[in-house]
């Protein structure tokens, strides 16, 4: 067996699977044909078995070849995050810590934590993101964020779940609107008005997308806009009616016409909990950035651990 491969082979066999060529991609990797097929040769003894197809047209990638390819991709933005990071170490950041996290969470409970946060760690960075629970879930099980801040999701034992929030999600209407009159109503008995809502890259906009589907129903976006205020503020005008959370409709029907109507879905009332890998294993800094979310809730708001069976 060959011995053992390096970045370079990697990077390689990436631009053969991009260019269908290895002479290009030889030209991309700053390496002579010659040495680039060597390379080739020397990865398929390491690994016992053929990575390209060679024809007169060029060269395919075998199914070992795109499998090689694939964790190739993966190594090399590892590489480039690794590059990143040690970066921002020369420049005197001693710490970075990716966070996920649904749109309630983003908007409403993680500005004023990270805040306190940051100015307490001036040597550490924290890259925020939006997206569905999912999808954070699957991130931090794989190792692309650290923390996550989930919605309605079950266990998973690849990970490890910290209780958070209790969140509601709520209708509403302009105060002159026929549903602002019901003490209650349904998802379901709201699809047939026009509604307001977030733009496709928050995560609560493909939620409610996928309930109304759930339901056989079509969800009819009149308008989406950038934020909750300008949602609010679009609904008090009439244009449509809209699903945010509680505490964003409470603190703007303080200054809007607007009426909040609590849906009876089971959906809309949803529990949020930390996920990580392990807290343990956490840096020192990104635990203390957990505790401090922990601690911020209030009382009221507090989503309890399940009674121990």
């Amino acid at each position: 067996m060959a011995g053992h491969f390096d970045l370079t082979d990697l990077q390689l066999i990436v631009h053969i699977g991009e260019r269908q060529s290895l002479t290009r991609a030889a030209e991309k990797t700053h390496l002579s044909l010659p040495a680039a097929s060597t390379r080739i040769k020397n990865l398929e003894e390491h690994f016992g078995t053929q990575l390209l197809y060679r024809t007169s047209q060029g060269v395919t990638l075998t199914p070992s070849g795109e499998a090689l390819t694939r964790h190739a991709r993966t190594v090399m933005r590892q590489v480039e995050q690794l590059r990143g990071d040690m970066q921002e170490f020369a420049r005197g950041v001693k710490g970075h810590v990716r966070v996920l996290a649904n749109t309630t969470a983003m908007t409403e409970f993680m500005p004023a934590v990270l805040g306190k946060f940051l100015a307490a760690h001036p040597d550490v960075n924290v890259e925020l993101r939006e997206r569905l629970s999912y999808l954070i879930m699957r991130a931090v099980a794989e190792g692309s964020a650290d923390v996550g801040i989930v919605a309605g999701c079950t266990a998973d034992p690849n990970l490890e779940f910290i209780p958070y929030r209790k969140d509601r999600l709520v209708l509403v209407a302009a105060s002159n609107h026929p549903l602002a009159k019901e003490a209650a109503v349904a998802f379901a008995d709201t699809l047939s008005n026009d509604y307001v809502g977030l733009s496709e890259w928050s995560a609560i906009h493909p939620f409610l997308v996928q309930a109304a589907e759930a339901l056989g129903r079509t969800f009819k976006f009149r308008i989406e806009v950038g934020n909750f205020e300008a949602v609010c503020r679009m609904i008090e005008t009439g244009v449509g009616i809209g699903v945010i959370p509680e505490s964003v409709a409470v603190r703007f029907a303080r200054v809007l016409k607007i009426a909040i109507v609590p849906l009876t879905d089971e959906w809309a009332v949803r529990k949020l909990q930390i996920c990580v890998r392990s807290r343990e294993a956490l840096p020192a800094f990104a635990r203390e950035l957990v505790d401090m979310l922990v601690a911020d809730v209030p009382e009221s708001e507090r989503e309890t651990p399940p009674a121990a069976k």
